[in-house]
């Protein structure tokens, strides 16, 4: 099992003074509070109560930290906070706030610790409460790892109870009536006699309160918005067409900058030749910029039209240039001393196993993250300062690295916090800011808009890491016996850190994520992992290395199961130990009617069940072998989350997970060919298609002891589900994604 000194994923933090923790940093400053970044801003009359919550006279402002990447957490924080400030839903605005390190996210220790989920021990806690604190100590301001809800759902609620409290105390101060006999309601607060003072009217009162410090929450029974469904904000300004997202940013005065950047991921550009783009309508200048070259012009499509015009001659890629080349590298990975971590080893596997063992070998290609809304970002630098206006998912992380380029301090760089069309993981990333950067400081005083074409995000993408996988196992008297799973991958943390200039130190808990912790009582089972050379450079993609893993892991089994002539939930369920994971699979079971339903020849059901981030999610999936294909009818998908806030966005995000581990499994990969990425858009990257999606039925448990995140845990148990119903139709075992190399979907 693991060892407690050894750091998983996203461990970039860490190292000796992770393992220290309080010590390393000392008892105050893990005590100490972060400065409140709304004060440095504040006007008069203004009340800033903490560093979510500032009302004046024109109203309520909350702060929404984490970035809105299209799963709607701008409403999520806000419901949390307004629950109990007692604010009506819609009667307040909401801002994205300044980075800062008081929005440090602690909830992202939790994947840090090389401990399984249920593990509750002393030692796990303690590590998770020195992840904590080392998180708290270094400010770090993350939007990632499906945390937002666990990391938002006290701290936001108490911002809220503050404000609350603190504004009862002004009421009181102006009305001469006990604060025990105040109440709050819908933005104001209320008198005994029925009289209601606005919260809007209290607000310079306030500001020269201090608030208190011992606010108890309110008990789940007097909830109004939390559990209830609730119109995300974005919804109608989305539906119709109002929504600023970055890309749609317009400054007085803009330029708009496109780039040309060496296709072989870090490979440098030798030379350039711009003569036939200097001349064209609309180009104000042609720059170089790392490893490329950019052009500025009045307008997005002239920029565009521009860079192309622009000859280049790269250099070669930093990897191997060709896709047989990677394979070859995970496959001669299987050697001890590429052996990252034994992560799991019960029972006695090497003596269970014999010569009539079961074998097989399971692949994960490179897969892009491919937003909807391809990368860009607009910033404006003058000797005073520098402001960038972008969505980032680490906003203190790229101011930063906006300072290294501009050649200022931290504090000069200015980050406005965009919404976002979509992210899956890129918006970790920073191609696009510091290239905005570079330009718009060859360009001072004008402010300048980066847009990548669809072309440029796809060959400049950091895609999932290459995966595979190697299992052995066997069965007994129709039941799975023995168990022994070895996956090879790249370190997407080690890659994605080393861009930010960090390491990771210890083993990768990514590479087997979803398979190590697999929640079953295996009699005989060894999860080892094996770490890479690093091949092209990977990065964080949903739901990380468990969207690899899990399939290899979940797959495998079925087969063991179908080899031992037993029921697939039938042995899953025996099998299982977690009692939380159990009633998920016994959710997805009833949901699905498994084993009333009579299916017709051609028809086949999967079922797969695998834990990420915390939270144990099964799935159901149906389908139909037709004479054009196979066909998805169905998916029935249960997942614990410890509590839903908003059913709606719940039912939602749960939905849109399935659909991209659908699509991503039966349509996608990403391939390199002298070095560059083959896939240059949508034509060779399709996903799903709309007429391909099937109905998806979602049930939210709320039995776990901890509250978790839903964005990514749908997305691992998607691709074995549909593998192992594809099998229980056609026969056809598939180990390799996409699986349409095997596979017509209609």
């Amino acid at each position: 099992m693991s060892r407690p000194g050894t750091i998983a994923r996203r461990s970039f933090l860490v190292g000796s003074a992770a393992i220290a923790g309080g010590v390393a940093f000392g008892t105050y400053l893990v005590r100490r509070t972060p400065a409140n970044p709304l004060l440095a801003e504040r006007q008069d009359g203004e009340t800033v109560f903490n560093p979510w919550v500032r009302i004046d006279a024109k109203g309520v402002t909350l702060i929404a930290p984490h970035t809105d990447l299209g799963q709607g957490v701008r409403s999520v924080q806000a419901a949390l906070i307004a629950e109990e400030l007692d604010l009506a839903w819609g009667q307040f605005s909401v801002e994205p706030g300044p980075p800062s390190a008081a929005y440090y996210n602690t909830a992202s220790a939790d994947e840090m610790v090389p401990f399984l989920s249920t593990d509750t021990s002393a030692t796990a806690e303690a590590m998770r409460s020195t992840l904590g604190a080392v998180v708290k100590v270094l400010g770090l301001q993350i939007t990632g790892g499906s945390s937002t809800v666990p990391d938002s759902f006290v701290k936001l609620r108490l911002a809220g109870a503050v404000a609350r409290e603190t504004l009862k105390l002004a009421a009181s101060k102006q009305s001469g009536v006990p604060v025990d006999q105040l109440k709050t309601e819908q933005g104001h607060v209320v008198l005994p006699d029925g009289r209601r003072l606005p919260y809007t009217a209290l607000a310079r009162d306030a500001a020269a309160i201090e608030p208190p410090r011992d606010v108890p929450l309110r008990d789940p029974s007097q909830w109004r918005l939390i559990g209830k469904p609730m119109p995300r904000l974005d919804i109608v300004p989305k539906s119709t067409g109002t929504l600023t997202f970055g890309i749609d940013l317009r400054l007085e005065g803009m330029l708009h900058a496109a780039v040309k950047v060496n296709p072989r991921q870090g490979g440098p550009m030798l030379r350039f030749d711009a003569q036939a783009a200097t001349g064209m309508r609309g180009v104000k200048k042609v720059v170089p910029v790392t490893n490329g070259v950019a052009v500025i012009a009045d307008n997005t499509w002239r920029a565009f039209q521009a860079v192309n015009a622009i000859h280049a001659e790269w250099g070669p890629a930093p990897y191997p240039p060709e896709q047989a080349e990677h394979w070859r590298a995970v496959a001669e990975s299987f050697v001890p001393e590429r052996l990252d971590k034994v992560w799991r080893n019960d029972g006695d596997v090497e003596s269970t196993l014999d010569a009539k063992a079961i074998s097989a070998e399971y692949r994960a290609p490179y897969l892009a993250h491919a937003p909807m809304e391809p990368l860009s970002a607009v910033a404006q630098v003058t000797p005073e300062r520098v402001d960038v206006w972008v969505s980032s998912q680490v906003p203190r992380f790229a101011q930063e690295k906006v300072a290294q380029v501009c050649g200022v301090a931290v504090e000069a760089v200015h980050l406005h916090n965009q919404y976002c069309g979509g992210s899956f993981g890129h918006r970790l990333e920073f191609e696009n800011i510091t290239l905005v950067a570079e330009i718009a400081r060859q360009m001072p005083g004008v402010p300048i808009k980066l847009t990548f074409s669809r072309e440029e995000d796809f060959a400049h993408d950091f895609p999932r890491q290459i995966t595979m996988g190697r299992a052995r196992g066997s069965t007994q008297n129709g039941q799975v016996e023995a168990y022994a799973l070895d996956i090879a991958s790249v370190s997407s943390s080690a890659s994605q850190m080393k861009r930010i200039g960090l390491s990771v130190p210890g083993p990768d808990g990514q590479i087997p994520a979803g398979a190590w912790n697999l929640p079953y009582a295996l009699p005989h089972c060894r999860v080892r992992a094996y770490r890479v050379p690093e091949l092209a450079p990977t990065s964080s993609w949903r739901s990380v290395g468990a969207s690899s893993a899990g399939f290899f892991a979940d797959g495998f089994l079925d087969e063991l199961i179908h080899a031992a002539g037993a029921d697939p939930m039938q042995e899953r369920l025996r099998l299982v130990r977690d009692p939380v994971a159990r009633q998920v699979l016994e959710a997805v079971a009833a949901m699905s009617n498994w084993q009333g339903a009579k299916l017709a020849p051609g028809r086949g059901r999967g079922v797969a069940l695998v834990e990420s981030f915390g939270v144990p999610c099964a799935q159901v999936v149906e389908v139909t072998q037709t004479a054009q294909g196979v066909r998805i009818d169905k998916v029935w998908v249960a997942l614990d989350v410890g509590q839903v806030i908003d059913p709606i966005n719940f039912d939602n995000q749960v939905k849109g997970a399935v659909v991209w581990g659908l699509g991503h499994a039966m349509n996608c990969e990403v391939t390199y060919a002298d070095g560059m990425a083959q896939q240059t858009n949508f034509h060779a990257y399709p996903g799903m298609r709309l007429n391909q999606c099937p109905v998806i039925e979602v049930r939210g448990l709320a039995h776990g002891a901890k509250l978790r995140g839903a964005g990514e845990p749908p997305v691992p148990p998607a691709a074995p589900a549909l593998a192992n119903a594809i099998f229980a139709a056609t026969g056809v075992r598939l180990r390799e994604m996409p699986f349409s190399r095997q596979i017509t979907f209609v």
